[in-house]
């Protein structure tokens, strides 16, 4: 079975979370990643929030499944020798050095198309490589920060709020792979490569559009609204057994009252004009909080979920990361699969989300430190076993 990317070829520069979301999505959908890392401890997240010194950490194996491993010493002249070789074989090369490091390498975007005129290069910066603010370091909570994210989430009456979700380095990720696809379709067509760049604060800005259309309309800042709507109504209700992430998510939209009305059994409430028009349910929040919470308190977060969904209203529990794991719908997905790896036991990670008819994008382990180097050497760039060796004594590879 063909892959939609099979036969892509991708040089992976990455590190940490942005760029590595970024290769790992194409990855998933058939392309030939080769993570390329320094011959020095390569991807800090190998090690970082690591909870056993015997194995990298799932930090590190969360981003880089179904790639290959290469450890590289680029700053080398015989490093650079290979990765030459690699890129006149590569259709991709991705990174998300700090700015100016591949010039600093020599092989700046001029440098690569000599190499390769069919490149495609994309580049993750936190600012871009232009504009006031492009020698600025980037970061997740940086770029959810200068995107507008936090300055919208949380309460009024205290300090923005970061989002759990990886909306700066995951959401760069994927509007690079957006990029790149579109790269190779014009590649294709042209013969040319093309550069790709992506800046984290211009992907968090282009997130965050809805949030931006009441500004556009007033001149207002858009507020922090907390648990509550745009209206002013709750969203967030407490359910069994009280714990902290005990809670469903209720958004219901003009009949849904009457729906939500029928599934708690309060059918004394269905057609009540005070929950009939949406400009004037905000003035009853206080009194539908108090009817719908004593119900929700009633029920586990996944009960209220199935009643009230199935019944037709907008609703979903608040699930916190380990009921994601152990979730049914997701497991029947294959968002949550399992993951065999001989060296430190079978593990559940996270799935491919973009289904293809025809396609079944398997997960594999992400790759140990520099664990294809031989393979890599051998039969992309024609190196013997011998001289193999002779780079590794060199300290070219690791």
């Amino acid at each position: 079975m063909e892959m939609a990317l099979e036969g892509v070829k991708i040089l992976d520069l990455t590190h940490v979370q942005a760029g590595p979301s970024c290769t790992q999505m194409l990855g998933f959908l058939g392309a030939d990643v080769i993570k390329i890392e320094d011959i020095w401890g390569g991807d800090s997240t190998r090690k970082d929030l690591r909870h056993t010194d015997e194995s990298d950490s799932f930090y590190f194996l969360i981003f880089n499944n179904n790639k290959r491993s290469l450890s590289l010493n680029l700053k080398a002249d015989k490093g650079k020798e290979v990765f030459t070789g690699l890129i006149q074989w590569a259709d991709v090369l991705t990174e998300n050095f700090s700015l100016g490091m591949m010039d600093r390498l020599g092989f700046g975007w001029e440098r690569l198309q000599e190499i390769n005129p069919g490149l495609v290069y994309a580049t993750i910066k936190g600012f871009g490589t232009y504009g006031p603010y492009s020698e600025y370091k980037g970061w997740e909570m940086v770029a959810q920060a200068v995107g507008g994210a936090m300055a919208t989430t949380g309460f009024p009456d205290r300090p923005p709020v970061y989002l759990s979700p990886g909306v700066g380095d995951s959401g760069s990720g994927l509007h690079a792979a957006i990029g790149i696809l579109a790269a190779l379709r014009k590649r294709d067509a042209t013969g040319k490569g093309e550069m790709v760049e992506v800046s984290m604060q211009d992907a968090v800005v282009n997130l965050m559009r809805m949030q931006i259309t009441s500004t556009l309309g007033t001149d207002r800042s858009e507020e922090r609204r907390g648990h509550r709507t745009w209206s002013g109504m709750p969203m967030v209700y407490p359910c069994a057994p009280g714990g902290p992430d005990d809670y469903v998510l209720l958004f219901p939209r003009g009949e849904m009252w009457d729906l939500l009305f029928a599934a708690i059994g309060r059918e004394d409430l269905i057609g009540d004009p005070r929950f009939q028009d949406y400009s004037t349910l905000a003035d009853h929040a206080d009194e539908i909080e108090k009817i719908v919470s004593e119900w929700t308190t009633r029920h586990t977060k996944q009960e209220a979920m199935k009643l009230l969904a199935g019944a037709g209203v907008l609703a979903g529990a608040t699930m916190n990361s380990r009921d994601l794991l152990n979730d049914p719908h997701l497991a029947e997905r294959e968002m949550v699969v399992n993951v065999e790896d001989p060296v430190r036991g079978d593990y559940l990670m996270i799935g491919c989300p973009i289904k293809i008819t025809g396609q079944d994008a398997t997960v594999t382990r992400a790759p140990r430190y520099g664990e294809h180097n031989d393979e890599i050497l051998t039969t992309i760039l024609g190196h013997s076993a011998e001289e193999v060796s002779e780079l590794r004594e060199w300290n070219v590879i690791g």
